[in-house]
């Protein structure tokens, strides 16, 4: 997997140098942060500057790129003991995973669910930017058969608990929660939310009814959160 920037990159320069592999420079960069490169001995590649924006798909690499050896998705049974999970429904923009994958990082979120048929290489390499890292040390796995996994769930012990703007706004919760959370454009289904114990709402005011998805997450996590203690 290829990940770019200085911000990913340092961040897994500092957390998990165990896992880059190899190192691809398109300039050259300030003499501190070469030198902790030059402390892995892995190999270091000069690139011009098409060939750098190629590996970046366009994006803007700000001159470095690593090869890292990535997480690798996890099975629903390492999974199965985390204290909470988040189930993210028909959510496909890798901006809105990755933002959502660094919030329940931040807020001590136990793994997070992807509730598609699969994800391409090219779509795990946008998480982890978009994530600033946290891709590189949350739980996740990808799941197909949503319903399956709301049973799977629901025999481990977990609240679900669903996302959606007709639900209340407080909830109460048992040692173990997982929180669905549906895409903007479609929320969750109404045959899925029969099968959850409980959904939770954000109060708008200013009649305005729509917030991004990872923003959502981050205040209804808070919520939960805090309704444990």
């Amino acid at each position: 997997m290829i990940i770019y920037g200085k911000q990913p990159i340092l961040y897994a320069l500092e957390t998990c140098p165990w896992r880059i592999e190899e190192i691809y420079l398109s300039k050259e960069l300030p003499k501190n942060i070469f030198n902790r490169f030059l402390r892995l001995n892995k190999p270091i590649k000069r690139l011009d500057s098409k060939k750098a924006q190629a590996l970046a798909h366009g994006g803007n690499h700000q001159g470095m790129l690593v090869r890292i050896n990535p997480p690798q998705a996890a099975d629903f049974t390492d999974l199965k003991d985390k204290p909470s999970l988040l189930i993210l429904c028909n959510i496909s923009d890798v901006g809105n995973i990755g933002s959502i994958m660094r919030t329940a990082y931040a807020l001590g979120v136990g793994g997070v669910i992807i509730a598609l048929p699969s994800l391409s290489q090219k779509a795990l390499e946008g998480i982890a930017r978009s994530s600033s890292g946290a891709f590189l040390h949350i739980p996740y796995s990808v799941e197909a058969h949503i319903f399956e996994l709301v049973h799977k769930l629901k025999e481990a012990g977990f609240s679900l608990i669903g996302a959606d703007m007709n639900g209340e706004n407080n909830v109460k919760v048992g040692a173990k929660w997982a929180l669905f959370l549906g895409s903007e454009s479609q929320g969750l289904s109404g045959r899925l939310k029969c099968k959850l114990d409980t959904m939770l709402s954000i109060k708008m005011e200013h009649h305005f009814n729509s917030l991004n998805v990872s923003v959502a997450a981050g205040i209804l996590i808070d919520r939960i959160n805090y309704a444990k203690h």
